[in-house]
């Protein structure tokens, strides 16, 4: 009897939940790896179906228009009116060059133009006087020539008549030759004057754009030269250049909403929308194409540019040429 109970009992403490006794930090060691696990599986599933609806690259820049100016003629600096990092206006006075030597230059050309169109009048009336004496020597030689076939005058004044006839001609024949010589040194002259008179606007030189001056390289009294390059302009439009891979363009199509983080703002996200995908890749449009043809082969796999737009505002913000972006494209 006494055996039937111990076994009842033995039983019902088999049955009940036994403690867990083990140490506190091996319980820890338990519980935070599934907890990790749990996290990480979560990530993933996360980041697999964000990476169907969006697409990303850290290859991509800011890029805009960078205009450069140089000058068009040579000569030292007279006057310089910006500063570094300066906005300006489309049509300001940026830099003049000192314009004695230009002046000089239109008025030489103007007076010989000046001299020409002189001697022109004096070619056109030497032009009509040798037609007159050449219409009076015709004159005279027909008179003559039905003379001598008549036997009135001698074959001596008939000689006489043919000599004056073709001096006359002669004579003709080279004022009109220097007629039209002076013409087209007239012709030549104008085309100076108007040279000269180009070179000499372009000794102002105006902002060709709205924008901001920068790396700028000359100082007042520097000599320049034709096509020396001493500063930029910067205009305000930017937009991006992102170079994605050729795997992630499957979806992608002009239109697509982007969100954008540069790094200089890096808790701010700007708006875009993509713009275009260029039609060959970033390295068939460099200077030097790979020749897959030649030697060994390695697959790599391609970038494609895609040129981004910002649709928000970012004339508040100091975003320049060159900065890092993250670009982010709703493809789905």
């Amino acid at each position: 009897m006494n055996n039937k109970k111990t076994e009842e009992l033995t039983n019902k403490k088999d049955m009940q939940p036994r403690e867990d006794t083990r140490p506190e930090y091996l319980k820890k060691r338990v519980l935070v790896p599934c907890i990790t696990g749990v996290i990480f599986l979560i990530c993933g599933i996360f980041y697999a179906i964000h990476n169907v609806y969006y697409k990303t690259t850290d290859d991509a820049f800011v890029e805009g228009h960078i205009i450069s100016i140089a000058p068009r003629v040579s000569g030292p600096v007279l006057n310089l009116n910006i500063e570094d990092n300066q906005d300006v206006k489309k049509g300001d006075l940026l830099l003049e060059i000192d314009a004695a030597d230009y002046i000089a230059k239109l008025k030489e050309t103007k007076a010989k133009l000046e001299e020409a169109k002189a001697s022109l009048v004096n070619a056109k009336n030497q032009v009509e006087s040798t037609l007159s004496d050449l219409d009076f020597a015709k004159n005279d030689y027909q008179r003559y020539l039905k003379m001598h076939q008549k036997g009135i005058c001698s074959k001596q004044d008939y000689e006489a008549s043919l000599n004056k006839l073709t001096v006359a001609q002669s004579a003709s024949n080279g004022a009109k030759a220097r007629f039209d010589e002076i013409q087209s040194s007239i012709k030549r002259l104008e085309a100076e004057v108007e040279q000269d008179s180009l070179n000499l606007s372009y000794t102002k030189i105006y902002a060709p754009s709205d924008g901001k001056i920068t790396n700028r390289s000359v100082e007042q009294g520097n000599y320049v030269q034709t096509a020396q390059p001493m500063f930029a302009i910067v205009p305000e439009k930017m937009w991006i250049v992102a170079n994605f891979k050729e795997t992630q363009l499957a979806n992608m199509k002009p239109g697509q909403s982007v969100r954008i983080k540069i790094d200089t703002y890096g808790g701010k996200k700007f708006r875009g929308k993509v713009d275009s995908i260029q039609r060959s890749t970033g390295a068939k449009a460099s200077l030097f194409p790979p020749e897959n043809a030649v030697g060994s082969y390695v697959k790599i796999v391609q970038r494609v540019p895609v040129k981004i737009i910002f649709t928000d505002d970012i004339s508040g913000y100091n975003i320049v040429p060159g900065m890092s972006v993250v670009p982010e494209v709703k493809v789905k």
